[in-house]
């Protein structure tokens, strides 16, 4: 089965890609993945006390999860399935691509602002020659009726 490899993170672009996958999921027979990534240096604390945050952070990507993951079950049918992985964003997810031969497509949200695309989609953009995996990029800005149209 194909997975669709989506992006969680704290992004409001994050959101399309979400409905993105879970669309596309849906009208191909496919699965998804969501993957979130714990830097490192949200870590560099006392043991006892870096521990700690690492599981609020944990905690905190579960809780954001379930709301996606209920609107796939409810309104798409997907039951997606959760991956944390601590690391370098970028690294981690190309790691992640590398790793799971079934995963089918990785979809990346895009900022609509003046700013550029985000950090994640610059880094990865770079790499995608070298990726086994064709990258969708959706743009954060689009409606939920051009997404449904287009998927």
């Amino acid at each position: 089965m194909r997975k669709f490899l989506v992006v969680l993170d704290d992004s409001r672009e994050c959101l399309n890609a979400m409905r993105f996958a879970a669309m596309r999921a849906a009208h191909t027979g496919g699965a998804v993945t969501i993957l979130s990534v714990i830097a490192p240096d949200e870590f560099n604390h006392w043991i006892g006390v870096g521990d700690l945050m690492r599981q609020e952070a944990r905690e905190r990507i579960e809780a954001h999860f379930e709301v996606f993951a209920k609107w796939m079950r409810d309104k798409q049918g997907i039951d997606p399935v959760l991956v944390i992985r601590e690391g370098e964003a970028a690294s981690e997810i190309i790691t992640h691509v590398q790793e799971d031969p079934e995963i089918g497509v990785l979809v990346l949200g895009a900022a609509a602002g003046k700013k550029g695309p985000g950090p994640l989609v610059s880094q990865l953009t770079r790499s995608a020659g070298t990726l086994p995996v064709p990258v969708t990029i959706v743009p954060g800005d689009l409606s939920k009726e051009r997404l449904e149209a287009i998927t």
